[in-house]
């Protein structure tokens, strides 16, 4: 059994009310506490206590970010939290200080993580088409990846010493969604990702 925290950074707007990554994230829920794992969910607008936060964080065994992708990143309150919940932990709880020592302060910065048996996975929401990345001739990603666009996130995560195990996406949602099919998808993704075997080999 593992501990698992799911967090949903999903932001309303008129738009999108973020029923999609609410259906994700109790999806995720669903599986993996019928797979008999223990599972915490914190919905990021609906508020949040930062002191359990961080004690959520230490807590898990592996931390699900659920999040629409706006503006090329994570909507603004999931980037509050980040600011408030990780700040906060900065005090040797999440990381000892940013990896570097008065004997060598030029060197392994980002690496004071404490988190180093925390895995965590990217699970996130686009109106861009699958088709646009990983291809050098679509001129905006220009070959870009979904993980080298999110490498914000995880190097937020590898700061903390979290190990990534492999991200989710959800394509062109919004003009062309297929529910069904991307949450098939993703239920096979969780499947695949959290087997003994898999979990073993991240960590």
């Amino acid at each position: 059994m593992s501990k698992i925290l799911i967090l949903n950074g999903h932001q309303p707007y008129p738009f999108s009310e973020g029923s999609l990554n609410a259906a994700f994230a109790a999806h995720a829920q669903k599986l993996l506490e019928d797979a008999g794992n223990e599972v915490r969910v914190t919905k990021v607008t609906e508020g949040y206590d930062v002191e359990q936060e961080v004690a959520n964080h230490i807590w898990a065994d592996t931390v699900i970010m659920q999040f629409p992708i706006n503006w090329m990143g994570v909507p603004w309150s999931f980037k509050k939290y980040m600011d408030e919940v990780y700040t906060a932990g900065m005090d040797g709880r999440l990381c000892a200080g940013d990896g570097r020592s008065t004997d060598a302060p030029k060197a392994n910065y980002g690496m004071g993580g404490t988190l180093n048996d925390t895995t965590y996975m990217l699970s996130v929401t686009f109106n861009a088409p699958k088709e646009a990345f990983n291809n050098p001739d679509e001129p905006f990603f220009q070959g870009a990846s979904v993980d080298d666009l999110l490498l914000p996130v995880h190097l937020n995560a590898r700061f903390f010493a979290m190990t990534a195990l492999p991200t989710f996406a959800a394509f062109d949602v919004m003009k062309n969604p297929e529910i069904e099919s991307d949450l098939a998808r993703f239920e096979a993704h969780l499947k695949d990702v959290f087997t003994p075997t898999a979990t073993a080999a991240a960590a």
